[in-house]
């Protein structure tokens, strides 16, 4: 019965068959019919199937026919939209968490997100293992958002990460930890100057780490000086960057149209999403291919090029001209503001928890002479406790909250039929606070997980996939130690010159619901200079 019922709502033809055999039988048998009463005939049973259609999705499919009908699913799922509007009602992530807690299930939860689709949220080890590896399953419902800005296909995308794989090899991006620090020491050095300044003791972590992110995408990433943590002018520009990856209201109305129309359509409506992604995409287009040009009048020159991820690309002669600048693309609207989250939500924990702080920087100082000192990946990665802080930062508050993937065929997880089309949902939020893989105190900012023998790397979870803020697999984070790396080295800088407060109980409420988390109204702090380093 499930296998008919996916056969009858994914092949339509049957459907023009059935309403032309019924116009059919309305002309043989209806006495008064004439071909003047074509079109009425025509008119009326069109209606008729498309009501009855309409009835059978919202009705009868996903009570008596879905294959995923007997997954348990949230309670008060509206006709309409599903789950939907609960899932939106609160910061991404945060309902996903709700349900794999109060739900009892095997790993599987259904997710509605409209009438007539449906989704199947992952909440256990051995379900997030076959969506990392199951090769029929993609993150195409989130590659349109992507191919807007990036204007390239998924099997390009899918050749450029082969061939950029050496680029992010250790090896290499080691050779970008020079660069990550003299970021953080400008960092620094922009704070100190705002504090005198403005003669106030907060500041906005939010915009700083935004700033410095910028700048380290732009330096490390591309071999391009953006210059924003100096110059107050670039603002305008890190908007236009932030419009790729913001939800607004309008994003969220548009949010509701994907439900019902086919994406063709919703991408070309003239919200002001579609506008700003446009205008922010062939702006950074146009930057990327001002640099390819000079990276390559370089290489005829015979110079040495910058040690960034663009440049060694380009020395590899797999890319052509047009992938250079797709890959650009992916550094701006990826890398930018994930790894300004992740800064700020480590700056936040900090500044809750004064005795992670205060250990924190005795290691730093007793390891690290001074700002001005030269740090390189010797010296940073020997930081265990630093590397601790920020694993466990990244844990609690993964950058991006939830991910989709879209099963491309007919498929299984855990035994259960997944058929082609459905939404597959993965989300760290949920996973990495998981009791059963994290123990009771999963919720907690504890550090100390990933400081006994052998857990470095694990924090002593139950599972390799209980860390999913990089994800696992063929399609996991390409730059997981570029972005690792970066954090370190500003939350090293950070945490050893200036002791960070906040009230110990204050919770972020407003945090954004677009690709990315992070505090939408801003997020400031106290902070005070350490004397001695």
């Amino acid at each position: 019965m499930a296998r008919i019922a996916v056969f009858l709502s994914y092949y339509r033809p049957w459907a023009i068959c059935a309403l032309s055999f019924a116009i059919y039988t309305q002309i043989i048998y209806d006495k008064n019919y004439s071909i003047r009463h074509a079109p009425f005939y025509m008119g009326k049973y069109l209606l008729a199937f498309l009501s009855g259609w309409a009835f059978y999705l919202v009705f009868l499919y996903h009570r008596l026919f879905s294959p995923l009908r007997h997954l348990p699913q949230p309670k008060g799922a509206n006709f309409i939209n599903g789950h939907w509007a609960e899932s939106v009602s609160q910061p991404a992530g945060l309902p996903f968490r709700h349900w794999s807690r109060t739900i009892e299930n095997n790993g599987l939860i259904r997710y509605k997100k409209g009438s007539s689709s449906q989704a199947r949220k992952v909440s256990k080890r051995c379900s997030v293992r076959t969506a990392m590896t199951t090769s029929s399953l993609i993150s195409s419902v989130q590659w349109s958002a992507r191919s807007w800005v990036m204007g390239c296909s998924y099997q390009r995308e899918m050749y450029t990460r082969k061939n950029l794989m050496p680029a992010f090899s250790f090896r290499h991006i080691k050779e970008l930890y020079p660069v990550f620090w003299s970021k953080a020491q400008e960092l620094v050095h922009g704070i100190e100057k705002e504090l005198k300044e403005e003669s106030t003791s907060e500041i906005d972590i939010v915009d700083w780490a935004s700033r410095a992110s910028m700048d380290i995408i732009g330096s490390a990433g591309m071999g391009h000086e953006f210059k924003s943590l100096a110059d107050p002018s670039i603002e305008d520009t890190m908007k236009m960057y932030g419009s790729m990856v913001k939800q607004s209201r309008g994003a969220k109305l548009l949010t509701v149209l994907q439900l019902v129309l086919p994406s063709i359509i919703t991408d070309y409506l003239p919200f002001q999403r579609n506008m700003g992604v446009l205008a922010a995409s062939k702006a950074a287009r146009e930057t990327s291919q001002r640099l390819i040009g000079a990276k390559k009048v370089q290489m005829a020159a015979k110079e040495k090029l910058s040690p960034d991820i663009i440049s060694t690309a380009l020395e590899s002669g797999h890319f052509t001209d047009e992938g250079l600048v797709d890959t650009m693309m992916t550094f701006l609207a990826a890398g930018h503001e994930t790894s300004a989250a992740a800064l700020t939500w480590t700056i936040f924990l900090l500044a809750k928890n004064h005795e992670i702080q205060d250990r924190l920087r005795e290691e730093i100082r007793q390891n690290v002479d001074g700002l001005n000192d030269d740090v390189d990946a010797k010296k940073l990665d020997s930081l265990s406790y630093l590397h601790a802080v920020c694993q466990e930062s990244l844990r609690l508050y993964a950058p991006i909250p939830f991910t989709v993937r879209d099963a491309l065929k007919d498929t299984q997880i855990l035994g259960t039929f997944v058929p082609k089309g459905t939404m597959v949902i993965l989300c760290p939020w949920a996973i990495n606070r998981a009791h059963e893989l994290w123990g009771p105190d999963a919720d907690d900012f504890n550090p100390e997980r990933w400081m006994a023998p052998g857990q470095a790397n694990s924090g002593g979870s139950k599972s390799n996939y209980a860390f999913l803020t990089f994800l696992h697999g063929p399609r996991g984070c390409i730059g997981q130690k570029f972005s690792l790396a970066e954090l370190m080295a500003l939350t090293c800088a950070l945490a050893g010159r200036y002791k960070f407060d906040i009230d110990k109980d204050y919770e972020v409420r407003d945090i954004t619901d677009g690709i990315v988390a992070k505090p939408s109204k801003g997020l400031r702090v106290c902070v005070e200079e350490v004397q001695g380093w």
